[in-house]
């Protein structure tokens, strides 16, 4: 890299690229096209663009400029190019020191490994053969090492690895691939790989790793973001290992598997293909094929796998020596944030593991991986992590005033959002924050974002719900600094979340939103959870709900489907029928039915809830889908899915308009499946049923409601609209209605986006 020049100036052009520009080898594309065209000029990172001089003829910069957005690097996402007259130094094009500049939100994700430097890895004679560190300007870490900005090595975790003077030859080429790559490095001057716990320190660690993986141990692998826990995935003793050592015995486990095994374990669409192979490189939930060559364990009761293609080098090398695919599961104990610095790894993991693949490139920052699924043919994002973040949202045209707002969540499915200009920056994905260690993880994070991207909020946005930490921490940020705080319905901001990201502006006005998820604290103060709104940006109003039942316990009720269900049949059936049906009596056989029922009749620790999550754990439940107590979120969820097959007529639901807001009633429901039950009606076809009655129920009381008040968008969001059969027969509904659904996919329905929404709520009631 020059330094800047003074000298003889010729008249040409300013040229001023915005967008993903910085990390992406944009800087030596330029270098390169200018050089193709016989352009003079210099090219520089300014924080939040690339500034790009240039001088020739009109007719060459005309061409430039078009290849700028055509020709540009498969990373890089151009947003703007502005144009403008300036003085040019004279001399053959070249790159420059980076200049000072507002800082961006377009730091890049972690980018899969490329093919150029998969096959340099394979092949004997390259000079990185088999070095488990190879990346290039279009692949390898970016995120996960930056710790400061502009990108580049002084401010990354590669600052302590000074190139060896190869690399440095490649690094300053603007010819080579690695031109500016800033995690460059090989085995002379990079980062290193041993295997630590096995006593043997002779071997190569992957091939002495691989040979444990292939004897039933199980292993910490340190990765990108963080260690993973890995294991064969075909060894149904090492599964069952794995599962009692991290108690975690139901919930489904990824696997890591090439493309070739990934094709005999599922059924992959093309476009499903083309998702598992983009340089994100997410977990997608793909349809198991019948015997697949797995451990049965893996996830059980499913009809769907997460797989991941490797996307390190470290991974393809390790898969290889293998040669089988492996599950790659978080490495955490159970419900803890994902471990990633090398102490607490051997501390935390030392009685799930038997050995430790480590590395010494430190990793700046915890990512989970991304998981993904393919719904209404869109892919669906249920987690934002690895890959995937901090790429940045952008928000719809009438927002790109909007004062930068610093929105935090919820409690469950953590994360927090930032936005910039007309950007929002949606972290990835933190946790659980009823977790101490997950609330203190969340906290630094929080620091690690507002300081990586420099950010000074003019507003602070929580959740209703006084009592969670998020909420909490908000409140004491607004105060310390004398921000405004605006708090922002749970479910408000889940519309809010799926109007952003489809693009709807403020002036567009409201929309009908039907949201269905576990909890949320409502507007007035009781507990939500399957509403119908009608909501613009700045103001929300509920208009129809799932008709409430006690949640006996309060919090108990979401481990323990048995106690929905009770309620559930007492308010459908009565309680006389429910005591008096020998079938339904052994389904609360041994529980305190007396003492629930008495908390229910007196409202105590038994608040109203009209919880769509919580219907679906009750039906699972009264199907035996649903253990006494669920082992993780979603279990109960999952399982009835996993078990609707087939088309079924829907079972009904009834509207009760006599109050407000009206009621969709689940009596009709329970008293169809009970019948059911006794007929001996497949479950399987009950399921089904099941879940074309919700769709059905909720689809006809909005499009009531759209049309009363005039409106021809429907948003949905909210956690239960990650069940696939549920999305998409909601989403034919309203179509077939002329409606037009508003469902996100790059943000996550769960509460995941809900920063997302919470941000851009805060940003429309400040600009009024």
């Amino acid at each position: 890299m020059s330094k800047e020049v003074t000298g003889t100036e010729v008249a040409g052009e300013k040229i001023e690229v915005s967008g993903i520009v910085q990390g992406v080898g944009f800087r030596p594309f330029v270098y390169r096209l200018a050089r193709r065209l016989d352009l003079n000029g210099d090219v520089r990172n300014a924080g939040d663009r690339v500034v790009i001089r240039i001088a020739g003829p009109a007719a060459a910069r005309d061409a430039f400029a078009a290849a700028l957005v055509h020709e540009a690097p498969v990373l890089a996402r151009v947003e703007q190019i502005v144009r403008r007259p300036a003085q040019v130094p004279e001399g053959a094009f070249r790159i420059v020191e980076s200049g000072a500049g507002a800082v961006s939100v377009g730091v890049v994700p972690d980018v899969a490994t490329c093919p150029a430097c998969r096959a340099e890895i394979t092949d004997p004679k390259a000079r990185r053969y088999r070095y488990a560190f190879t990346n290039c300007t279009d692949c390898g870490p970016r995120f996960s090492i930056v710790t400061g900005l502009p990108y580049d090595r002084p401010a990354t975790t590669m600052a302590g690895f000074p190139m060896c003077p190869a690399c440095r030859a490649e690094y300053e080429d603007p010819a080579d691939r690695r031109f500016h790559a800033q995690p460059i490095a090989c085995t002379d001057c990079g980062p290193r790989l041993w295997l630590e716990g096995d006593g043997d320190t002779s071997a190569d660690p992957i091939e002495r790793a691989a040979a444990l993986l292939r004897a039933r141990h199980i292993l910490a692998v340190k990765g990108l973001g963080g260690f993973h826990i890995a294991c064969d995935a075909t060894n149904a003793d090492a599964v069952a290992l794995l599962r009692a050592r991290k108690h975690r015995p139901t919930k489904p486990l990824a696997v890591m598997a090439d493309l070739a095994a990934a094709h005999a374990l599922c059924h992959i669409a093309p476009e499903e293909e083309a998702a598992l192979s983009h340089p994100s490189a997410p977990i997608l939930l793909l349809p198991l094929k019948p015997g697949a060559p797995l451990a049965p364990g893996i996830a059980p009761g499913q009809r769907h796998l997460g797989v991941m293609l490797p996307y390190t080098p470290l991974h393809h090398l390790l898969l290889a020596a293998v040669g089988r695919p492996l599950v790659m599961t978080s490495g955490n104990r159970s419900s803890e944030p994902q471990i990633f610095r090398d102490d607490e790894a051997r501390e935390c993991l030392a009685g799930i593991v038997d050995a430790f693949l480590m590395h010494d490139r430190p990793i700046a920052r915890r990512l989970d991986d991304s998981v993904a699924r393919h719904v209404a043919g869109r892919q669906r994002i249920m987690r934002r992590g690895r890959g995937l973040a901090p790429m940045p949202l952008t928000l719809p045209a009438d927002f790109a005033d909007t004062p930068p707002v610093l929105a935090l969540g919820g409690e469950l499915k953590s994360a927090l959002c930032l936005t910039h200009g007309g950007k929002a920056l949606l972290s990835h994905h933190l946790g659980d924050l009823d977790e101490p260690a997950t609330g203190d993880a969340f906290e630094t994070a929080l620091a690690d974002y507002t300081a990586l991207f420099a950010h000074r909020p003019a507003v602070v946005a929580v959740d209703l719900h006084p009592d969670y930490r998020a909420t909490r921490l908000g409140e004491d940020l607004a105060a310390t600094a004398g921000l405004p705080l605006e708090r922002v319905q749970h479910h408000h901001a889940h519309m809010a979340a799926a109007m952003a990201e489809a693009g709807w502006r403020r002036a567009d006005g409201p929309v009908v939103g039907i949201a269905l998820d576990g909890l949320g604290l409502g507007a007035d103060g009781t507990v939500w959870g399957a509403e119908i709104l009608v909501c613009d940006y700045r103001t929300s109003r509920r208009v129809a709900r799932l008709s409430p039942i006690p949640l006996a316990g309060g919090d108990a009720a979401s481990r323990e489907p048995w106690r929905v269900l009770l309620a559930h049949l007492d308010r459908a059936l009565g309680r006389s029928a429910v005591d008096g049906d020998p079938r339904l009596a052994a389904l609360f056989a041994g529980k305190p039915l007396l003492t629930l029922r008495a908390m229910m009749d007196k409202g105590l620790n038994a608040p109203l809830a009209s919880s769509a999550g919580r219907l679906f754990d009750a039906v699972a439940a009264l199907l035996g889908l649903a253990p006494d107590r669920l082992s993780h979120e979603g279990e109960a969820a999952m399982a009835l899915e996993a078990a609707a097959e087939g088309e079924a007529p829907p079972y009904p639901f009834a509207l009760r308009a006599d109050g407000w807001p009206f009621e969709i009633d689940p009596a009709p429901l329970f008293k169809g499946l009970v019948a059911d039950l006794h007929a001996g009606r497949p479950r399987a076809a009950m399921a089904a049923a099941f879940h074309t009655g919700l769709a059905e129920a909720f689809t006809a009381v909005a499009a009531q409601v759209a049309t009363a008040e005039g409106l021809t968008a429907v948003a949905l969001s909210g956690g239960v609209f990650q069940n696939a059969r549920l999305l998409e027969e909601t989403v034919r509904h309203l179509e077939a209605r002329g409606l037009t659904p508003l469902v996100p996919s790059q943000v996550p329905a769960n509460d995941g986006g809900l920063a997302f929404g919470q941000a851009v709520v805060a940003a429309a009631r400040r600009m009024g």
